[in-house]
């Protein structure tokens, strides 16, 4: 008779009366769940079903029995996953997620709090760990390493291992990581990549790069020291990664990482390439057969991705727009929702399967502005995203995992009334707008560091331009023992371009240690559960797709 222990025999007896107790209510189904026998355990006696609580006509009591019997209908999807989409909402911690589910349903006329976002409706969840090998709190560079390759390395390094010194461009020869990308392509599966944010940032240069710093994007910001001891940049990678057939897709910005200095952006006059050995690799790309490469949203509506054509994409000089800039005419951009469905479609071809990342790269860069508004509109574009790929594919044989490299500095605070606007004054039950102990009213989101820290007046500080800041030249260190901190009732907390107060004053919002959230749906999703290291999720994947030696089928 198999033996339990006290405690596991407490959490069982506990258990079992919960889900009886439910299956007996059929609360919240379409057919009410028929009551069962209740279950003796090894060693004790019957026990009587429960008495009904008196609350189950109460709303919420209601809404959680309806969650419960949703999780006991679903069913864990065993077998080999035929197709992986990792999607990387950069910098979207917990309370990233949190507001940006409120925001995202107070846009949509709906009660924000009880909104539920698409990637919430994943069934398997998990907690992330993404401190990297020598540091507590995490850049994208290490914590996409750890993602795509199972092993942490080191802050501001990309697919090379914990021995590898930053910026040691010898150091890293030798101490290569192979990615899950890599294993797939070299297993005949199409692999593919989407970002809003530069196709040589950080998290998407996990899929093919390998570089002792992050910032090597192109040959022009490399030393001559590093050019002779054979390091290649990482726009070079990516259009001679030798893996496979190369990759099918990759859609994104950073145009100027891939022209020559002496040729100028094909949509703005004002601006050139930055690379200096003369190679013009967007064309190049586009030289192979079967290649195209495109740079505006109307060579984006020509193309037939359910053909053969392998698309290079590079919408902007550097980094997309915000979700909330983006131009509608036809020579803007494309949608991260757009470019994951032309994803999803040219990889689909492949009757082998594919494996795709899907990054929404601007919430971090407007995380790292103070500015909520862009950030959360991107969380909803982020969103938007994750549901074409649900809509567009089928758990029984694709893997999704929807998560975040790390988390920022972003806070929730101040007992704000159901409803408030989230990004608006903290105001109270009573409608009065709730103060802090200089006299002045606060919003209900703030952050822990970046430009929106102010010395002594608003004019010691430069007002944001959304993807760059810094201090302005009159902010001085001994202005600190001046604080007055401004008044946000004189300005419109809601506007598009507000930056959010933040206590310690910096050039950007630093990144933050806490654990960050994982939704999963799929082939070996229930793998996602508990507190687990980021890296753990490259052999989740690898695992459930069959690769880097794994056989889900045993």
């Amino acid at each position: 008779m198999t033996q339990f222990s006290p405690k596991a025999l407490t959490l069982l007896a506990a258990s079992t009366l919960a889900l009886n107790a439910c299956a007996t209510l059929g609360v919240g189904s379409e057919k009410p769940r028929p009551a069962q026998s209740p279950v003796q355990s090894p060693i004790t006696a019957p026990r009587p079903a429960t008495p009904e609580p008196v609350q189950t006509s109460d709303s919420y009591y209601l809404n959680g029995a309806a969650q419960l019997n949703a999780a006991i209908a679903h069913h864990a999807t065993k077998g080999r996953a035929k197709n992986i989409i990792l999607m990387i909402g950069d910098g979207m911690g917990i309370s990233t997620v949190t507001a940006g589910r409120i925001f995202t349903g107070q846009a949509k006329g709906k009660d924000g709090e009880s909104h539920i976002l698409e990637m919430e409706k994943l069934p398997y969840t998990a907690l992330s760990r993404t401190y990297a090998h020598n540091a507590q709190v995490s850049d994208s560079a290490s914590t996409v390493t750890a993602l795509t390759t199972g092993a942490k390395t080191s802050i501001r390094t990309i697919g090379v291992d914990q021995t590898v010194p930053y910026g040691d461009c010898a150091a890293s020869k030798g101490h290569e990581l192979t990615s899950l990308f890599e294993l797939a392509e070299d297993a005949g599966r199409a692999t593919g990549v989407v970002t809003t944010a530069r196709i040589t940032h950080a998290t998407p240069s996990g899929v093919y790069g390998h570089v002792a710093n992050r910032g090597w994007e192109n040959d022009a910001v490399m030393d001559e020291e590093t050019h002779k001891a054979g390091c290649v940049d990482l726009a070079r990678q990516l259009v001679e990664w030798p893996h496979g057939d190369g990759l099918e897709i990759a859609l994104g910005g950073g145009r100027t990482n891939f022209l020559p200095k002496e040729t100028t952006d094909p949509e703005y006059d004002d601006e050139i390439g930055m690379r200096k050995d003369g190679r013009n690799l967007a064309d190049e790309w586009a030289q192979k057969p079967d290649h195209q490469w495109i740079w505006n949203a109307e060579q984006f509506s020509g193309i037939d991705f359910s053909g053969p054509a392998k698309v290079l994409g590079l919408f902007e000089p550097s980094r997309m727009q915000y979700d909330g800039d983006r131009p509608a005419d036809p020579g803007g951009e494309p949608s991260l929702s757009d470019m994951t469905r032309a994803a999803i479609t040219r990889l689909s071809q492949d009757e082998d399967g594919f494996v795709l990342m899907v990054e929404g790269g601007l919430i971090d860069m407007a995380n790292h502005g103070n500015n909520a508004a862009r950030a959360l509109e991107d969380v909803m574009a982020f969103d938007a995203a994750v549901k074409t790929a649900r809509d567009m594919t089928d758990p029984a044989d694709t893997l999704i995992i929807v998560t975040a490299d790390h988390s920022h500095g972003l806070t929730i605070n101040g007992y704000p009334k159901r409803n408030n606007p989230i990004l608006g004054l903290t105001v109270s039950l009573d409608g009065k707008p709730m103060k802090s102990a200089d006299g002045k009213p606060y919003t209900t989101l703030l952050y822990s560091s970046g430009p929106g820290s102010m010395f002594a007046t608003p004019d010691k500080f430069r007002t944001i331009v959304p993807g760059k800041y810094s201090l302005s030249s009159d902010a001085k260190k001994d202005d600190a023992d001046k604080v007055a901190r401004p008044d946000p009732s004189t300005v419109d907390t809601t506007e598009h371009d507000y930056v959010q107060q933040a206590l310690i004053p910096s050039r950007f919002s630093m990144h933050t240690g806490e654990d960050v959230p994982v939704f999963a749906d799929g082939p070996s999703a229930w793998l996602v559960r508990g507190a687990i290291e980021e890296n753990t999720l490259f052999h989740i994947m690898a695992y459930a797709g069959g690769l880097a030696g794994y056989n889900p089928d045993e």
